[in-house]
């Protein structure tokens, strides 16, 4: 099976290029850099769709999207984690809580929490696109939240990460943007022109 895409992995602008390049011709006022973002965004949503149609065509029994249940969301989820790259220690490991361990483990690779909040976010607007109705979204049941929290919170006991610490970085980064001085606010008032300019 075919099934290697996983979040885990950065996605690979490959074949996917040249939908995002029309999209950019048609802009032209639009900078460089701008349309870049949402078309990798597009590419991945649809490998990541694909990937859970082909999940749902090779469950047993198949299962039609309509047919789809927060139960079979998460069927998918546990599913990709043979695919994980991030190490979850388990409580009898002697590095559990430890973020970088000074020693290999046996414990189990799986998927990183951040990659399964943003797949799940990725296929909830797919679900939406693909003409389902947003009540019927198998993506946004509360199971599924449930199951991510929890997903969370285990790996940052297991992994000793605490995900509060991005919130430390944004007055660093305020405080970085202020210094740099924007071209559209000046803090700091012109010098006054030397005497001699005045004529």
């Amino acid at each position: 099976m075919d099934l290697s895409p996983n979040p885990d992995s950065p996605p690979s602008g490959g074949g996917n290029g040249g939908g995002g390049s029309s999209s950019s011709s048609s802009s032209p006022s639009m900078g460089a850099g701008t349309p870049q973002s949402p078309s990798r965004y597009e590419a991945q949503k649809r490998r990541d769709w694909n990937t859970f149609g082909q999940y749902l065509r090779n469950h047993r029994p198949p299962l039609s999207l309509a047919q789809c249940s927060g139960a079979h969301v998460l069927e998918f989820l546990r599913y990709l984690d043979q695919f994980g790259k991030t190490k979850v220690h388990t409580a009898a490991c002697p590095f559990f809580g430890h973020p970088n361990p000074p020693a290999p483990c046996p414990c189990p690779l799986r998927q990183a929490w951040g990659s399964l909040d943003a797949l799940v976010g990725r296929l909830r607007a797919a679900f939406e696109e693909n003409g389902a109705r947003p009540e019927s979204n198998p993506f946004a049941a509360r199971a599924v939240r449930l199951y991510l929290r929890e997903v969370r919170e285990h790996q940052a006991r297991a992994r000793g990460v605490s995900y509060e610490k991005k919130k430390r970085k944004k007055p660093q980064q305020q405080l970085q943007g202020d210094s740099s001085g924007l071209h559209g606010h000046q803090h700091h008032p012109p010098p006054p022109p030397p005497a001699g300019a005045a004529c």
